[in-house]
């Protein structure tokens, strides 16, 4: 098998999201010099967008190919990057289980990484646990839209809390800057589409899935652990974690207790719990379990019409037709202002809406949303400034998670003490001065926005650095710094604040053996096939420790 890269047609040629098969085939003959005749088969492997043209766009193939004398083409090519053997992508389990297996490995959290982690133990023999503290994902939805609809929240079943983790309720963004050696993230690719998810996200670039979608399709994920052993509860919420001393002297996870104070013993625990379970971060640090402060990032969401972003990409090749074959554009933005800060665009949501993401009481919390179709008015994105603990929240591991709960706490005032969230035009933004009534853009987030002056939602270091860099970002997509533009406050879920240190070889804490810190909420992902992959590579070392107990 070959894999050929850098196969490049005009998108203005392409049915809907590529092109004629035929059309594909001519091209890669042409690429490989080769008669039609010595071709057996051919599959696309990636299709990514070069648009760095505006008046000529193209589709950029990768293709896995089966040829007559791959020896010869391989020979003829042996000095081009972009022809060689194609990589061994399939998925190959670590190892399979042969005992009853008792006590069974925990899962706490069925988030993404929780979900995977489940997913291979159980595929692998494992029977696992899983304790999820929400509910089940229909349930869930039905507690999440009591928040936006009627400023209810219930701390225990929200858009961070419940099957799927926050990941359900986002653009549902399957891409990632990670290193991938093992392939990992296509194992993630393959059981999402197996679950329902459409097959384009095999092979575009930037796939997504929306949140309609992403609900069923943990369902399916969720009656495939079972078939095959697994147990998975809701409205489980781990409230302690027993510990003993090894006989090594060093700390062994014994088993959880639940609120109900049921205890459940094992030696083999999955901490997947999210980046938003604060009394959990609280109850580990008391037990002894080393954590300590991580960067993050805090900002506003910025909408502005997906139709002003549409043009400014795509430029002189805007069209209908376009659109319906690239989809709503997208944007990835970066300032490094004076003061030393990064500014970045975080999360961006073509065609989506900014949605209430509050789990604690009090508090307000935005983040962004959208549906496979991305075709709502307006298109959001954080615009976030990055922090350090070194700098900005030194001195405890947790002080970087008070001060989200400080800002949050904060924007809940300013939006009026009812989960309304504050917001400010993009225009007052930039020149200091309170906002008084929405022009152009109408704010997508419920409950709903009060208007106000933001320049207190945020430290000044960021609020001055946000100044800076929108203008900036105009400069790359026209029409950024829209006066009636809407910023909405705050963001400040875009990644766990800790990071409960794990060993490399072994994937356990480095302070309690058994404990296997897994995912966002540990530090280790960020994002729902980031979170996948984390996912596999825990149920991985947790399917070998096993085993070399039961040798």
């Amino acid at each position: 098998m070959l894999r050929i890269t850098e196969i490049k047609l005009p998108v203005e040629n392409a049915q809907s999201l590529t092109h004629q098969a035929d059309e594909i085939k001519a091209a890669l003959l042409k690429r490989l010099e080769i008669p039609e005749s010595d071709l057996i088969h051919f599959d696309i492997f990636k299709r990514g967008v070069d648009a760095r043209k505006s008046h000529a766009i193209l589709y950029v193939y990768s293709l896995d190919v089966e040829v007559k004398n791959e020896a010869k083409i391989l020979a003829k090519f042996r000095k081009d990057a972009h022809i060689k053997p194609a990589p061994d992508t399939e998925y190959k389990y670590v190892a399979q289980n042969t005992s009853t297996n008792k006590p069974r490995p925990v899962v706490v959290g069925f988030g993404p990484a929780g979900i995977f982690a489940a997913l291979i133990l159980a595929q692998s023999g494992f029977r696992p646990i899983v304790l999820e503290r929400g509910k089940a994902v229909r349930e869930r939805t039905k507690d999440t839209w009591g928040l936006w609809r009627k400023n209810k929240l219930n701390p225990e079943s929200n858009v961070q809390f419940g099957e799927g983790g926050a990941g359900t309720f986002s653009d549902g963004k399957l891409y990632s800057q990670i290193k991938d050696p093992k392939h990992y993230g296509r194992k993630v690719i393959q059981e999402f589409v197996k679950a329902g998810a459409p097959e384009e996200i095999m092979y575009v670039s930037h796939p997504h899935i929306g949140t309609f979608r992403l609900v069923g399709m943990v369902e399916e994920m969720r009656k495939t652990i079972i078939k095959l052993g697994g147990e998975i509860r809701f409205e489980s919420r781990v409230d302690d974690i027993e510990i003993t001393k090894h006989e090594d002297g060093q700390d062994q996870v014994q088993a959880v207790t639940l609120q109900t104070g049921e205890r459940i013993a094992t030696n083999h625990l999955v901490l997947a719990v999210g980046h938003s379970a604060r009394d959990t971060f609280e109850m580990i640090y008391k037990r002894g379990i080393y954590v300590e402060a991580k960067p993050f990032s805090i900002g506003f969401r910025i909408e502005h019409p997906q139709s002003l972003i549409d043009r400014a990409r795509y430029g002189k090749s805007y069209s209908e037709d376009l659109l319906t074959k690239l989809g709503a554009a997208d944007y990835k933005l970066v300032h490094h202002a004076k003061n030393g800060r990064s500014v970045y665009s975080f999360c961006m949501c073509p065609g989506g809406t900014v949605v209430a993401a509050a789990s604690e009481p009090n508090r307000v919390v935005t983040n962004g949303m959208s549906q496979y179709s991305r075709n709502e008015r307006n298109a959001n994105a954080g615009i976030v400034v990055g922090i350090t603990p070194e700098v900005d929240y030194p001195g405890h591991p947790l002080a970087g998670m008070e001060l989200q709960r400080k800002l949050e706490g904060h924007a809940f005032i300013l939006g009026g003490s009812n989960y309304n969230a504050p917001g400010q035009l993009i225009g007052d933004f930039l020149a200091n001065r309170p906002s008084t009534k929405f022009g152009e853009v109408t704010p997508s987030y419920t409950p709903g926005v009060n208007l106000t002056n933001l320049d207190s939602a945020l430290p000044e270091f960021a609020i001055t650095a946000m100044r800076e860099a929108i203008p900036e970002f105009a400069k790359q997509v026209k029409g950024f710094d829209l006066a009636d533009g809407v910023l909405t406050g705050v963001e400040t879920r875009t990644s766990s604040p800790i990071r409960i240190k794990r060993d490399d070889a072994s994937l356990q804490s480095i302070s309690t053996k058994g404990l296997y810190p897994c995912g966002e909420g540990a530090g280790y992902a960020g994002g729902i096939l980031s979170a996948g992959v984390d996912g596999i590579k825990v149920a991985e070392a947790v399917a070998l420790s096993i085993c070399a107990q039961q040798a």
